[in-house]
């Protein structure tokens, strides 16, 4: 399905336009299941076990999925995606190219992605995340989450071993 942005021009045009107008990256929803093949293999750069363009393609047809793309160059470069029940959400995967790491990038897309979520009324969004991912954790932080809980030895790292998640809630409302 592609949305549109006026009755004339798809949002592939203006995506296109905004692209050759400002090189800059910005952050747009993305329901459009065309896209599941470009998550996918952004989602394999930053998991062990990464989900496949089948995944993403069931995820984005879903009515209580929310997701938000980081565009740059007219190509997606990240995004945040979540499932929405009632007044909660839970952020389902966060994914920036490697190459955008590290420059503030990932911030913006979350700061977003939790302003849609709380103008749909959204009031509590829950995550889990790797212990070890320090950035993330320092993200995640930064937008109010605090850890509620652990699941020990929940994520396969790609050695093997078992890592443990943190659950983590941000209230948004």
């Amino acid at each position: 399905m592609t949305r549109q942005v006026s009755p004339f021009w798809p949002l592939e045009w203006w995506t296109a336009w905004w692209d050759a107008w400002s090189p800059e990256a910005y952050v747009a929803p993305l329901d459009d299941s065309g896209q599941a093949g470009a998550l996918a293999r952004l989602h394999a750069t930053a998991f062990a076990r990464p989900w496949d363009r089948h995944e993403f393609e069931r995820m984005l047809c879903e009515r209580s999925t929310l997701t938000h793309a980081l565009w740059r160059s007219g190509a997606v470069q990240g995004f945040v995606l979540s499932r929405k029940v009632a007044d909660e959400a839970e952020i389902l995967t966060v994914v920036v190219s490697p190459s955008l790491r590290g420059g503030g990038l990932s911030r913006r897309l979350l700061g977003e992605h939790l302003s849609d979520l709380a103008r749909s009324g959204i009031r509590h969004v829950h995550l889990e995340v790797d212990e070890g991912n320090d950035p993330a954790l320092r993200l995640y932080a930064r937008h109010g989450f605090r850890k509620i809980g652990e699941r020990t030895g929940y994520y396969l790292r790609p050695d093997g071993s078992r890592a443990t998640a943190l659950t983590m809630r941000a209230d948004i409302a």
